[in-house]
């Protein structure tokens, strides 16, 4: 219910912000993307949009010239986010429209990283257990999160699943409250936002 209020709360906020992506470069407010949610099953997550139209096909090429053909991670000062994109990322707004995931019941407020599929299946093959993440629904913020930010790299990913798997392991309302807060700590210092 609480999750309903607050969704409402931020639509207009929402709608702005749509307006204000569309202006700053061509394409859709809202990017959707295939994630693994529970048990692994597939749903579209929901995002304002902070990169360039063409961003999937440029990800594409920077895969196909990745040595270990594996999965690509986030980059520093990557040129696909937009300027406007940048600062949706800093302070986490441009995962406002997971809320609509929260709602639909696909995702929950606290959790793991919905990851993407492939990015998923290659870090299976690398990282011990990975797919144990996936017996609890990903939640917009989590443990791994506000403890690590996102992960560079395979040895960066280990550090995040171990966060994930202290979370799942340790679930309690208290942990819940105590990620609430240092996920406003996030938002407002940009801690570990790319």
């Amino acid at each position: 219910m609480g999750t309903l209020c607050f969704g409402v709360i931020a639509l207009p906020l929402g709608l702005i912000l749509a307006l204000c992506i569309r202006l700053d470069t061509p394409g859709p407010a809202i990017f959707k993307q295939t994630r693994l949610g529970q048990n692994g099953l597939r749903f579209l997550v929901y995002k304002f949009r902070t990169m360039v139209r063409d961003a999937e096909s440029m990800q594409a090429a920077l895969e196909a010239q990745n040595e270990t053909n594996g999965a690509t991670f986030k980059m520093r000062n990557d040129p696909r986010i937009t300027p406007l994109g940048r600062l949706l990322r800093k302070t986490s707004i441009d995962e406002l429209p997971q809320f609509y995931n929260v709602i639909k019941g696909e995702m929950s407020l606290i959790g793991p990283r919905a990851e993407y599929k492939k990015f998923a299946d290659d870090l299976e093959s690398s990282v011990p257990f990975y797919q144990y993440r996936h017996i609890v629904k990903p939640g917009i913020s989590g443990w791994a999160q506000v403890m690590h930010g996102y992960a560079t790299g395979v040895d960066e990913t280990q550090i995040k699943i171990e966060h994930d798997f202290y979370y799942i392991k340790h679930f309690s309302f208290w942990l819940d409250f105590l990620i609430v807060l240092l996920t406003i700590r996030t938002v407002v210092t940009g801690f570990g936002c790319r």
